[in-house]
Order: C-alpha cells, then structure tokens, then sequence
C-alpha cells in the first residue's frame, strides 16, 4: 500500500478530523493490546520496532545489530512476522524459501543468521532457543506483547518523522509516539530530523545513524540508472543513489512488498535498455524477484553508519551479560 498524501507532516487536517473517532479506537485497542503480559525468554531480547507503518529501517537496524552481536561471538537469532509472505505457524527460513512463501525481509536476515517467522513472538523465540539462540533480535514487534523485551529500540526515519501525528487511519501511527516511547529504552534516528520528530521524545536516550552507500551502490558513480522499488519509503533508496554520484535517468515506485510480476520486469528491463541506463533496485526488493530475473538487476546496497558507534556497541556488550542492562537505560 502506498501511504495517503494526508498522512504527511504538514498536511491537511480535514480527513485526519474526519477520520478521528476511528482513530481513537485504534489507540485504545493498541493499548489494550499491548497492556498484556507476554513469555520472559531466559536470553536477552532485542526489538528494532517503531510506531508508524512501514519503512522506517527497522530491518537495516535489526541486520547493523547482527553483525555486531556476531562478533561479540554471540549466537543471535533473528524473529520476524514475515510480511508479505504466506506462511502460517513457527517456521525456520531456509535457502530453499522465498519471498512468496516467507516475506522479502526474512529472507535479507537469514543470510546473516538463522531466521524464524511467525506471528506469535514467543513461539518464534521458544524454537529459536531450542534451536541454539543465545540473544534474539526481532525485527519490528514493538506492539507485539507476546515476547517480553529487554531492549526496545524506536526506530524513527528523519526525512518523515512521525508523519501528522496521528493513529490509524487518521494517520501513520500504529500507537501515539509516547505510549510507544515509554517502552523503549532509546530512539534510533535514521537521517537528518527533518520534521522535529525528538523532540517528542522526552528523556528518552536518542542514537543517531544515517545510510551509506555499500560497494555496490558506490560502483553505480557516474552511470545511468533507472531505478525502481517496493518499499515503504523508495525516496530514501532514491537519495541514496543520488548521493552515491548515479544518474537517475528514470525512477518507478511500487507499494510495499510489491510481488513484481513478468510483465513489470519484461517493462522495466525494455526501458532500461532504451535509455540505455542500469536496472537498479534495493536489496530487499531483489529479494522478491526470481534469480533468473534477479542476474538481469543490479542491486544497490546500504550500510549504517552511527554518529557514536561506541555507545551502540557498549549496550550490546552489556545486554549480552546475563540479563543484566547495566550501563543501559532503564525500562520506564
């Protein structure tokens, strides 16, 4: 789905008035929701979540924090919903997996470390322990009460913050950012804050990052490309080409999660070679696409880059002692 214009910072309020009584209903059922009691794993359990719906970089946070966690030497799992995938029930990714069947982004964390998918965190993490998994990252869960956590991290895009402020459907908030807030123990922004979106924050300890430009991307300096994505936020992946030094000869968006259909790469490709540019796209759409298609794309990388990597990696360090945050913020 493509966000609505409304849904923006700065937008007009006449829909997101109209749209308020349904919007009250949501936070109260997020409330409710997440007011229950969830399983207390006996390893640590790291949630990269956030408040809005899509696109804020929760999985590049959650892939950031798995390579550092696995060289601290720790057996890390990875539990994620699997969006946009079909699989119902506990379930272990494998290479012989696909997008249709697991999501795009389970796919993106098993090549880093074993990956489960599931809707019921706590029956993820039980399999993951059996399993060998010493610490767990979850990527998105936020308002998932299922799992207790021991660190909660609200991830926030800076170019869109947290849009006008408001819940479903009013606007792109799963909860308000302070019921959200007040169960993190930091914020990780993402990019310059465009829109103010800290100063909503409180106290809350914020960490700032930003994305850079991995090999791959930086190979695309001084070429033509028509680049194209299904992501939440494809303006991001766009900037970020620019940045690298390419030439964005043509650029085509897609919703979310976007199945790409023959039809849409027999177009893009055609076009491609027209223009005679480069066919690019994220890692996480690439994800999606057969490998006969996927060999005929070239995908541009990212990486994250943190304005006090130190700090990031002294909570770790901490977390990874037996449940014990020292050092860390405390749970509000």
């Amino acid at each position: 789905m493509r966000p609505p214009r409304f849904w923006r910072h700065g937008a007009g309020r006449t829909l997101p008035f109209l749209l308020s009584p349904l919007a009250a209903l949501t936070t109260r059922l997020t409330a409710w929701r997440v007011s229950r009691p969830g399983w207390q794993a006996p390893v640590p359990v790291i949630c990269c979540g956030n408040v809005t719906v899509g696109g804020a970089g929760k999985t590049i946070l959650a892939l950031d924090l798995g390579h550092r966690l696995k060289t601290l030497g720790m057996d890390i799992h990875f539990l994620t919903r699997g969006h946009g995938g079909k699989t119902r029930g506990v379930l272990r990714v494998t290479q012989a997996h696909d997008a249709k069947t697991v999501g795009d982004e389970p796919l993106l964390l098993a090549a880093l470390a074993p990956t489960w998918v599931g809707a019921n965190r706590a029956a993820t993490a039980r399999a993951a322990i059996d399993a060998g998994a010493r610490i767990l990252v979850m990527d998105d869960g936020l308002q998932n009460p299922s799992l207790e956590k021991d660190l909660s991290l609200l991830v926030i895009d800076g170019q869109t913050g947290f849009g006008n402020n408001r819940t479903l459907p009013a606007g792109p908030l799963r909860e308000p950012v302070a019921a959200g807030a007040d169960r993190c123990q930091g914020a990780v922004l993402i990019g310059a804050d465009a829109t103010g979106a800290t100063r909503q924050l409180g106290d809350l300890p914020i960490l700032r990052a930003w994305l850079t430009p991995g090999p791959q991307t930086k190979a695309l300096a001084g070429k033509r490309v028509l680049a194209f994505a299904g992501i939440g936020l494809p303006q991001k992946f766009f900037a970020t080409l620019t940045d690298a030094g390419a030439q964005l000869i043509e650029t085509r968006t897609f919703p979310d999660h976007h199945p790409f259909t023959p039809a849409d790469l027999k177009d893009l490709l055609q076009t491609a070679k027209t223009q005679n540019a480069i066919p690019v796209t994220t890692t996480k759409d690439a994800a999606r696409l057969a490998p006969a298609d996927r060999a005929k794309i070239t995908t541009a990388d990212v990486t994250l880059a943190w304005q006090e990597p130190d700090l990031i990696d002294s909570w770790l360090k901490t977390l990874a002692r037996p449940r014990l945050l020292i050092g860390a913020p405390q749970e509000k």
